[in-house]
Parts: structure tokens; C-alpha cells; sequence
């Protein structure tokens, strides 16, 4: 009889060990669900500084530099998003070259938050391009950076 109740409790514990771990991922996978931030991958084979820029109830707001590995992701905000559009700057360290668009806002080379996008240089920050990102209003998005989307500089 001993020999008959070890399969039994092993198949117990077994089947136990089975649906807690199947809760535990659905509870993984429900609150990777609910989790929504704006992240930024860096696909190149370069290390990249990134640069954001967007509008808040405060009005404009530009940060920087987050520093990204090769292939690595960061977030650059966590929650809900609050606007529509954000905008980006990344420089290539390694190779050179820029992700850039028209979009003007203030920056500076070491860390920043800055607030508005006017008067940048009477401010004492440099006038920098970003290019638009439409998150079509979703509550979190993934932007990717890679080599065919990067701008070179032109050599002189």
C-alpha cells in the first residue's frame, strides 16, 4: 500500500506544481497586459544617446540623454502615455550620425529637463531637430532605432 500512495502524492504535488506555475504566468502575463510605458530600442551595432521631447499639462518638456547599449531597450516614460506625439533625438557615439527631423526643441550635451522650446539659445541651450513619433494615441509604444532609419553626417 505505501508503494501505491508515493505515485498518487508525486502525481499531487506534480499536477500542484503544474497549476501554480500556470497561475503564476498568467499573472506575469496579465500584468505585462496592464503595464504600459514608451520604451526605445536600440537595434544598431552602436552605442546611442537618446533624447525626448513632448507635450505634458505643463506644457513642452524635453529630456535627455539616456544611454543605450547595443540592442538594448530602456523606458524612456512609465504609465499610460499622456500625449499623442513625442519626439525623438538620438545621436550614433560610436559611428557618428543622428536620428533627426524638424521638429526644434531645446537640448544641452550633459543631462537635461527643460521646459518650453522657445528661446532656446537666448536660454543658454543648443536648438536641436527631433523627429515626430504618432503613437495613434495607444497607451504604450516601442520605437526602434536602427541603421536604416539613422541619419549620417556628411563628411568634410
Amino acid at each position: 500500500m505505501p508503494y501505491a500512495a508515493r505515485p498518487s502524492y508525486r502525481r499531487s504535488l506534480t499536477s500542484a506544481l503544474v497549476a501554480g506555475m500556470l497561475g503564476i504566468g498568467m499573472l506575469l502575463g496579465m500584468s505585462g497586459q496592464a503595464l504600459a510605458d514608451l520604451r526605445i530600442c536600440n537595434m544598431t551595432g552602436s552605442r546611442v544617446g537618446v533624447s525626448l521631447g513632448y507635450r505634458d499639462s505643463k506644457g513642452w518638456l524635453t529630456e535627455g540623454w539616456w544611454n543605450l547599449g547595443v540592442r538594448d531597450c530602456q523606458t524612456l516614460i512609465s504609465g499610460t502615455l499622456v500625449a499623442r506625439y513625442y519626439y525623438i533625438h538620438a545621436v550614433d557615439y560610436d559611428r557618428g550620425g543622428e536620428w533627426a527631423g524638424r521638429s526644434l526643441m531645446c537640448t544641452r550635451e550633459k543631462e537635461f529637463s527643460i521646459r518650453g522650446i522657445e528661446n532656446c539659445f537666448a536660454r543658454g541651450y543648443d536648438r536641436t531637430g527631433f523627429f515626430e513619433v504618432d503613437t495613434g494615441q495607444q497607451k504604450s509604444w516601442t520605437i526602434q532605432l536602427t541603421e536604416q532609419n539613422q541619419q549620417r553626417e556628411e563628411a568634410q
